[in-house]
């Protein structure tokens, strides 16, 4: 067996461990400023845009109109549009970040059942399976963000199940060491390739073109952000046309 380390290793190792922790807290402190500052700035500009584009239309049209000049001006528009959404995105992150959290005790079965019930108008129409396990372990967290994480997970599998005849979404979990709880959604749509896992929860991130799937690509950015506020993680696993399996983790909000 071999002898453990001397203390003064380990007391070197804590500190090192605490500097690293330190650097990644103001790292991230960095990441949420820009976010902040970045979406605050951009309205202006794409309120100009939007404003001048209108009247540039509006003159075109008085001078007897250009279809090509106003097929120009209607991808403006759209572009315009997109990056509106994209700063609303962002700053949904940013609040994700700073906002201050409120510790209370959780029913995740109870929440997500309330967030299948909100997706009704989306499911209507369609065939669609909810199996949300009743003994999902209980915890402690924000009732809001866990809400609005669960919104986008269900949210997704909803939208990514669409082509199936029946629609599967399974949402089941466990306690794991250390007290945390993990808890999973999975579903039967059209998942993704494996090799791009690493990718899914980064901002604006897209798997699938928008002509297929509509969306930013900031959902699972956001589920990992408030899972790591709740001191936890999120990861995914999935094969094409085989659904998507989504783990999120939650440990002692920071």
């Amino acid at each position: 067996m071999s002898a453990a380390p001397p203390l003064r290793d380990v007391a070197a190792l804590q500190s090192a461990l605490a500097a690293r922790e330190a650097e990644l807290a103001a790292a991230r402190a960095e990441l949420e400023d820009f976010f902040r500052v970045a979406s605050h700035d951009l309205r202006a500009p794409l309120r100009h845009l939007k404003a001048f584009g209108g009247l540039l239309r509006e003159r075109l049209q008085d001078l007897g109109g250009d279809a090509e000049a106003l097929e120009f001006l209607a991808t403006m528009d759209q572009s315009t549009a997109l990056m509106g959404r994209m700063v609303d995105g962002l700053l949904m992150l940013s609040r994700i970040g700073r906002a201050p959290l409120t510790v209370l005790p959780l029913d995740l079965a109870a929440l997500a059942a309330e967030v299948r019930d909100d997706l009704h108008a989306e499911a209507a129409g369609r065939s669609v399976e909810w199996q949300i396990a009743p003994d999902l372990p209980a915890c402690h967290g924000d009732p809001a963000l866990v809400r609005q994480l669960l919104q986008h997970l269900l949210g997704n599998a909803l939208k990514f199940t669409r082509r199936q005849p029946v629609a599967r979404i399974a949402v089941g979990g466990q306690y794991v060491a250390g007290g945390a709880v993990e808890f999973f959604m999975r579903d039967n749509g059209v998942g993704f390739n494996p090799a791009a896992a690493g990718r899914l929860f980064g901002v604006f991130e897209r798997l699938h073109g928008a002509a297929e799937f509509e969306g930013l690509g900031v959902g699972l950015a956001a589920v990992r952000r408030i899972a790591e506020r709740h001191g936890g993680s999120a990861r995914a696993e999935a094969a094409p046309d085989a659904g998507c399996t989504v783990y999120v983790r939650l440990g002692v909000p920071a």
